[in-house]
């Protein structure tokens, strides 16, 4: 072999090595599919408490909150807080635009016997666990709720 093509080997101890993380890796991936050792699945639980919201951008950077029912405003969320409810929202309305459905169908956020939250777009299917984000941010979500309980 010339040179230049023993220069670009790869080791074979790196290769072996690679082999034996690919290995390792499926061996464990299949120990957990098979025994529920370190998988995570999601409870069956029942809905214990399921709302309506619409979400409508205002001109001072806010976020109206509206019953969709009534159409009447029930809440606000100012700008420059609340920046994961935001986030949120601009992904739903993203997928909304992908499938042509417009900002009409109101979101559910749903409140979960085990003690989790979910939001929902039942016009495009797409459901976010929004305990997966951590506590402070399902408390965001838990304020726009709130805002229903306070206002009619």
């Amino acid at each position: 072999m010339s040179t230049a093509v023993v220069d670009r080997m790869v080791p074979r101890g790196a290769l072996l090595g690679a082999a034996a993380l690919i290995a390792f890796s499926l061996f464990v991936a299949g120990l957990g599919r098979f025994t529920g050792i370190g998988a995570v699945r999601e409870d069956q639980s029942t809905a214990v408490q399921r709302m309506s919201f619409r979400f409508e951008d205002r001109t001072d950077g806010g976020i109206s909150v509206v019953a969709p029912e009534s159409g009447a405003v029930i809440g606000v969320v100012p700008a420059g807080i609340d920046g994961f409810v935001r986030t949120v929202l601009r992904s739903f309305a993203f997928d909304r635009e992908r499938q042509g459905v417009g900002a009409g169908p109101a979101f559910v956020i749903a409140k979960w016997s085990n003690g989790r939250s979910t939001i929902e777009d039942p016009a495009t299917g797409r459901r976010v666990d929004l305990a997966a984000f951590g506590a402070v941010n399902m408390q965001a979500f838990e304020r726009v709720v709130a805002m229903r309980g306070t206002k009619s």
